[in-house]
């Protein structure tokens, strides 16, 4: 019988789009599921122009940006293709976290196929499917709790959390009959869980691990400014106590721990913070998972929901109406109020009409290149309403320095760079780096 092995059917020299399986015998798991952040989509799919829902397996295989493999896909999400439907020849499925390239393609995988994922997890793709158009699809959801090994055949799955931009993320200790590999899932050290993945790296360690499977984001090249997330809420209590304007924020929808912070920094300025009824939906669904620590509006002094001028609601966002504010309020209220504004929501602009000075904090990552269409159109408003930009994010991912230190604290005898286009990098970081090629397999314990 073969030797356990690595494949990498996504997420090499690409930001995103891991798709990993782990094979040991007859058994086989998949590790993630999700499109990436390649230029090689964006070449032919852009805003309006998508897959079609009737054949979106087919439109992706025409251009590369799925693998093509039996026993995977259901039979629907096969319609058209050149793929016969075979049964599941996956026996599991692990998801690290909910972001959309690790999550996003699973409305194509077969619902046969066991998928295992964290609570706080599978609250979050519920909460992106009641109040978005994406859909993950009808899948066997099975729970992935903390520590608790999970058995699929010869090969053990042991989720762990890790620090991430996203709440409920795991890493994963997979152990097979030739030797264990770690997978980092997305991952930082810099954020308010990083004991999480100092915990990740020291039970990774225990393991001596035969293969570290860890996404470099952030290797190579970077020169982007991030901070740390207590240093994002100090330049925010900064900002905030020299300005006597509203103040508007943007953030990711789903960084709780951002969410959190700027909750915080307003409320430690006297401020009201009014977030989107997609966003107040969010904060609800987790402080029901969470608990408390989790803000949310109606049950938190200072945070309520901004209500955009529509026509009808939907049924998720209506019990949020009655106690919702207007853009005739906040203009009222401008110096007491820090708003969260999306650059979806921008034209909300027109009726809010801020003083032109006042500051827009941009607490996301700045644009990879100077040709960002949605860093040109943001622009374009901050200039006509005259707002002042700030630029504020903590990064979801290991700098390149602290990539180094968990090569060093794991010490695989191997490392395998995933989810990055700086895998060369990693040839500094330890002294044996496997470079994957898409679809290749690669030997554990060999």
């Amino acid at each position: 019988m073969r030797a356990p092995r690595l494949t990498f059917l996504g997420g090499v020299n690409e930001i995103g789009g891991n798709k990993i399986v782990v094979e040991d015998g007859p058994d086989r798991v998949l590790f993630d599921f999700g499109p990436s952040f390649s230029p090689q989509y964006d070449a032919f799919w852009f805003n309006f122009l998508q897959p079609r829902s009737t054949s979106p397996v087919k439109d992706r295989l025409e251009f590369d940006l799925l693998p093509r493999v039996a026993g995977l896909y259901s039979e629907d999400a096969l319609y058209g293709t050149e793929l016969a439907y075979q049964p599941p020849e996956f026996h599991a499925m692990f998801v690290s976290h909910a972001h959309f390239d690790h999550a996003g393609s699973l409305n194509l995988i077969d619902p046969k196929i066991p998928v295992y994922l964290g609570a706080t997890t599978r609250e979050l793709l519920r909460a992106v499917e009641t109040t978005t158009q994406q859909r993950y699809g009808v899948h066997d959801y099975r729970p992935a709790a903390e520590g608790r090994p999970i058995r699929v055949g010869r090969i053990e799955v042991v989720p762990l959390p890790v620090d991430h931009s996203i709440p409920g993320a795991y890493g994963y200790l997979i152990r097979t009959s030739e030797g264990v590999v770690a997978y980092t899932g997305d991952f930082r050290m810099h954020g308010p869980r990083a004991k999480s993945t100092h915990a990740f790296i020291e039970a990774a360690a225990a393991e001596h691990p035969d293969t570290l499977v860890i996404e470099g984001t952030r290797a190579g090249p970077d020169p982007r400014k991030n901070l740390s997330e207590e240093g994002v809420r100090l330049a925010v209590d900064r900002l905030l106590s020299q300005t006597e304007e509203i103040a508007l924020v943007s953030c990711y929808p789903r960084d709780l721990d951002r969410l959190v912070t700027l909750y915080a920094a307003a409320r430690a300025a006297g401020r009201t913070f009014a977030v989107s009824f997609k966003t107040a939906h969010l904060l609800k669904s987790l402080r029901a998972e969470l608990g408390p620590s989790v803000p949310a509006p109606g049950e938190s002094e200072g945070l309520v929901a901004y209500r955009r001028a529509k026509r009808q609601y939907y049924k998720w966002e209506r019990p949020f109406l009655d106690d919702a504010v207007d853009a005739e309020w906040v203009r009222r209220h401008g110096r007491e109020i820090l708003l969260s504004l999306d650059l979806a929501h921008f034209a909300e602009l027109i009726d809010l009409r801020p003083p032109r000075g006042a500051a827009f904090i941009h607490s996301m990552s700045e644009p990879f290149s100077e040709d960002d269409v949605d860093e040109q159109v943001l622009a374009n408003w901050l200039d006509h309403f005259g707002l002042h930009r700030e630029q504020m994010h903590a990064s979801g991912h290991c700098s390149g320095p602290e990539l180094g230190q968990v090569a060093e604290g794991v010490q695989g005898k191997r490392l395998i760079p995933v989810h990055t286009e700086h895998a060369e990098a990693f040839r500094a970081l330890a002294p044996r780096v496997t470079l994957p090629e898409k679809g290749e397999p690669i030997e554990i314990g060999r």
